[in-house]
């Protein structure tokens, strides 16, 4: 094989040749354009699917982010609900909450060294599925402090009694006040008949 095309070379002339190696040129350049729209097109695809597959990931990795802060989110307000839940008043009836918050209000003066001197009938709001009674009560006692004392016990209370009217009076060797004190419940947890023989 190797003579023969020794054979041949041989055999061609140089301008044969020059000829020849045109022609090779010009296939070459002819299998280079037919190829190249084809190696483009071909690169052109393979950077489109990395583009898409990092906009993927990318997506992913925000999805991540947004699940990490929503699971943080949901535990926070979760949190927040429990800790509600504790503010809150509950029973069978409306008198038995009411009992609960006149019976902690009195409970609490006593801590604080306060004389309850008398309490009024609580006054109670249902709205939209919650209850608010309204606990007013009069005191008296000889140190001021006390009335401070009595005042912070309402502020850590739990279920949460707040103060929503607060006044105090010296007289000789006495303070007298009157607190009115409110606290929450939901309605819908109450005996709905009980709720609306009373209203």
């Amino acid at each position: 094989m190797k003579q023969t095309l020794k054979a041949l070379t041989d055999n061609v002339s140089p301008r044969e040749r020059k000829i020849l190696l045109v022609m090779a040129l010009l296939l070459l350049a002819f299998a280079l354009s037919a190829l190249l729209p084809a190696l483009q097109d071909d690169y052109q695809q393979r950077q489109a699917e990395i583009e898409s597959l990092a906009l993927d990931v990318a997506r992913e990795q925000r999805l991540n982010e947004n699940a990490e802060r929503w699971r943080e989110r949901r535990e926070e307000v979760e949190a927040r609900r429990s800790e509600l839940e504790g503010q809150l008043f509950s029973g069978a009836t409306v008198p038995l909450v009411e009992a609960a918050i006149q019976r902690d209000l009195t409970q609490y003066a006593r801590n604080a060294g306060i004389d309850v001197l008398s309490t009024r009938l609580a006054e109670r709001q249902n709205a939209e599925g919650w209850l608010m009674i309204s606990q007013e009560m009069s005191f008296r006692t000889r140190d001021a402090g006390n009335s401070i004392r009595f005042l912070e016990f309402m502020e850590n209370s739990t279920p949460r009694l707040f103060v929503r009217d607060f006044s105090l009076d010296h007289s000789r060797n006495n303070f007298s006040g009157a607190i009115t004190v409110v606290g929450f419940a939901r309605s819908g947890e109450l005996d709905t008949d009980a709720l609306a023989s009373q209203r």
